[in-house]
């Protein structure tokens, strides 16, 4: 497909956004199916590096298509070490962008904070224990096993739109497998934007497009989600209040990293959990420390 030569101008009807955060994952990314590609001393890691900045890349040019100058790129993926966060070929970044590096993932919310702002999802994943989910887990595959608001499974999808939604934003555009794609429909409706990059057959192994397809296909998805008029946007998600956030982790030893904090409850062998009036209040009771 040809590149196009100009750029409309962010305003379509009534839209109201003024800037856009990508927040990136490593999971969801063209042709990445194993661990040994997404961990920092994984035999494959230089090839999932590559292929993450590429598709991160699309969605900078899908966002500069569409008329925005003010565009935030957060590394939120946790390769481990010195990588954690910090996974982008730096010399390979699309230009026009401000890119964040070593914050914990979900946590960089300062545009949200100023308002008028759009969230994209690149590379993201199903949450754990889902067939077709290619390398699905919710948030670590070491520590949880399973998460569920108001009494209903949740995965780095539903967090994400969560954290948005606590700042009324709206999550307009994901990217991933076809597992990723189905959770991110049914927790946020038909208008969402998504591009299908692979489809999962198990948990490490999938039919992937190539990254040249899957690029374009993710700068086409970013750039249509962000020109729609306000009417068409997703509506920002809000889980009803009093919100009450439960996790369960893998072992009962994993439960000490969370004895003490303020807000967090232990109600379990291996279960924690947190109540609030936004989603917001929940997730920086796990993370702000």
């Amino acid at each position: 497909m040809a590149r196009r030569s100009k750029t409309r101008k962010n305003g379509a009807g009534s839209c109201p956004i003024e800037r856009v955060l990508i927040w990136t994952d490593m999971e969801g990314i063209s042709c990445i199916t194993r661990w040994e590609q997404v961990n920092s001393t994984g035999s494959a890691y230089a090839e999932g590096r590559a292929l993450y900045t590429e598709d991160v890349n699309a969605a900078v040019r899908g966002a500069k298509l569409a008329g925005f100058e003010e565009i935030y790129v957060v590394d939120g993926h946790g390769a481990g070490g010195a990588y954690s966060f910090n996974s982008y070929l730096k010399d390979k970044l699309e230009p026009g962008a401000q890119y964040v590096f070593g914050h914990r993932w979900g946590c960089f919310v300062e545009p949200l904070r100023v308002g008028r702002c759009a969230v994209v999802l690149v590379g993201a994943h199903a949450r754990a224990g889902v067939a077709d989910g290619v390398l699905c887990h919710t948030m670590s595959s070491e520590s949880w096993y399973h998460a569920t608001l108001n009494g209903k499974p949740i995965g780095e999808v539903g967090f994400a739109a969560a954290i948005a939604g606590s700042f009324g934003a709206p999550v307009v555009f994901v990217s991933g497998d076809a597992a990723t794609c189905r959770e991110a429909r049914e927790l946020l409706g038909e208008h969402l934007v998504c591009a299908q990059v692979k489809r999962g057959v198990t948990r490490f192994a999938a039919v992937c497009l190539p990254p040249a397809e899957s690029q374009q296909l993710i700068e086409d998805g970013v750039y249509a989600a962000l020109i729609r008029s306000a009417e068409l946007l997703p509506a920002p998600y809000d889980p009803r209040s009093p919100m009450t956030l439960r996790v369960e982790l893998t072992s009962p030893d994993k439960v000490k990293d969370y004895m003490g904090r303020m807000g967090i409850s232990v109600v379990g062998p291996r279960e924690i959990e947190s109540k609030g009036e936004t989603f917001w209040e929940l997730w920086d009771r796990f993370w702000h420390y």
